[in-house]
This record gives structure tokens, sequence and C-alpha cells, in this order.
């Protein structure tokens, strides 16, 4: 258990470097991230047997991909970011991973803002080509919510979006000070759980969009259960009280909107 409390003090966040550009475990993490969502999304396709052309779903991963990267970087920018102004009227910066010359890669990416790009591009995807938007995001869902699990891991292996201070067992030092490893925590929570979940439903939905909701409803609940171990974002503290963080904020706008939709779909769906 020491070995795994001081587990920081032995882990170099970068993987290797190429020249002066150093590869870090969390962007390994992220890029498995989306491969394996393609992948899972892909086996349950050709295991059940579902009605769509692969030249179809292939183009609509690019679309859902450029949509996540988006708004996963505009969301950090827009609502947790300190130097907003700037990289709204520098937008050009927003992806810019030099900084004085130095090569620092990218980083801030916000988890609602790439659910919010998500919803659009797939939006777009299906009004262009003519295509059921709920169909098809039932079947991205099985793979995003297993492939958020290395998201976090990623987080964990950047030693960022820290826990609150803790006197458990299993927690970990960080800077000194015994904390929650609320990263495995969310990767759990948010993602093998909400995976579980919705593979076992995939069959049993009573209307196309259900696998979609279900989603966006159990990942709103696990994060607001998961930002009671996670120390709030520095920058930004607590907005109400000791409770209430970002996180939370946002989640319970998409828990609110999903299950609204839920409900007016399943009273549809039972006329």
């Amino acid at each position: 258990m020491e070995l795994w409390q001081n587990i920081y003090s032995h882990f170099n966040p970068v993987a290797f470097n190429i020249g002066s550009i150093s590869v870090h475990w969390y962007g390994i993490m992220y890029a498995l991230a989306l491969l394996s969502a393609i992948f899972i999304a892909k086996w349950f396709i050709q295991y059940d047997k579902i009605n769509i052309s692969q030249d179809i779903f292939d183009s609509y991963i690019w679309w859902a991909e450029i949509g996540v990267i988006l708004g996963a970087r505009l969301g950090y920018v827009l609502f947790y970011d300190t130097n907003t102004v700037y990289y709204l009227t520098n937008p050009w910066q927003i992806f810019n991973p030099y900084v004085n010359g130095t090569y620092v890669g990218i980083s801030g990416m916000s988890y609602h803002g790439a659910f919010i790009g998500f919803v659009l591009a797939s939006f777009l995807f299906c009004k262009r080509k003519n295509i059921n938007f709920w169909f098809i995001t039932d079947i991205a869902v099985l793979g995003i919510s297993a492939a958020y699990i290395f998201g976090r891991i990623g987080n964990f292996f950047n030693q960022e979006l820290v826990g609150r201070v803790t006197d458990v067992p299993w927690g970990i030092f960080v800077d000194g000070v015994l904390r929650h490893p609320s990263q495995i925590y969310e990767a759990i929570l948010e993602g093998l759980f909400v995976f579980i979940i919705l593979a076992y439903f995939r069959n049993k939905k009573r209307f196309d969009g259900q696998l979609a909701l279900m989603y966006g409803t159990l990942y709103a609940i696990a994060r607001i259960i998961a930002e009671f171990f996670r120390e709030p974002d520095s920058q930004l503290g607590f907005l109400v009280g000791n409770w209430l963080t970002m996180g939370i904020l946002q989640s319970l706008g998409i828990l609110t909107l999903c299950v609204g939709i839920f409900i007016y779909k399943i009273r549809k769906a039972s006329l």
C-alpha cells in the first residue's frame, strides 16, 4: 500500500521523448480512448448485426471525433481557463501547442464541452446524410462509455484533477498530502459502470435514443457523485458553499435535459 500511496514519486508522466518533444502518458491514453471507442462501437455493430453500412459509420466517426476534440478544447477555454478573453480575441492560439517558441502541448479539455461538441457534430452529420440521430448515437455511446476509462487513467498518469484530502488507506500522496485517487473513481463510476449498464440494455431498449439518453443521465449522476471526492478546479473553486462545483453544475444541466427528453420519448413510445 505504501508503494501505491507514493506512486507519483516513482512515476514519470512522460512516456518517451522524440527529440525536443515529450510524449506524455496522458496523450497516449487519450489516443487509446479515441481508438477504443471506434473499435468497441464497430464490434457491437458486427456482434448485434446492426443495420448500418461501414462507410456511413466510418464517415460519422470523423465528424464525431472532430466534434469531441473541438468541443472539449473550446469548453475548457469558455468554462475553466483564466485566459478566456485572450483566446476569444486570439482564437488561432486555442490549439497552438507552442508557447514563446517552446513546445508544451495542448492542455485543458472539458468533458462537458466534448459532450456538446459530440451532440452538435452528430446532429449535423445526420442532417446531412438523412440518418436517424438517435439511432446512430445509441451505437456511439457504447464505445464512448468504455473508452472514457482510458481518458480518466490519462488524467491519473498526468497527476491532474486530483482528489480531496482524505485519510483512507488507498489514498495517494500529491505534494505531500494524502488525497482520494478521484481519477480512478471517475474511470470506474463514469466509465466502467455506465458501459456495463448500457451494454446490458442495448437489446432491451424501447425506442431509438434510449441508450444515448441513458448515457447522459448515468454519466451525469456518476460525475456528480465523483465530484464530492474530487478537488475543485483551483482557478474556480466552489461556486456555491463548499459543494457546488462547475462539474456538478454542468452535470445537473445534462441530467435535467436527458431525463426530460427520456420521459417525453418513453411516453411517446407507450402511445
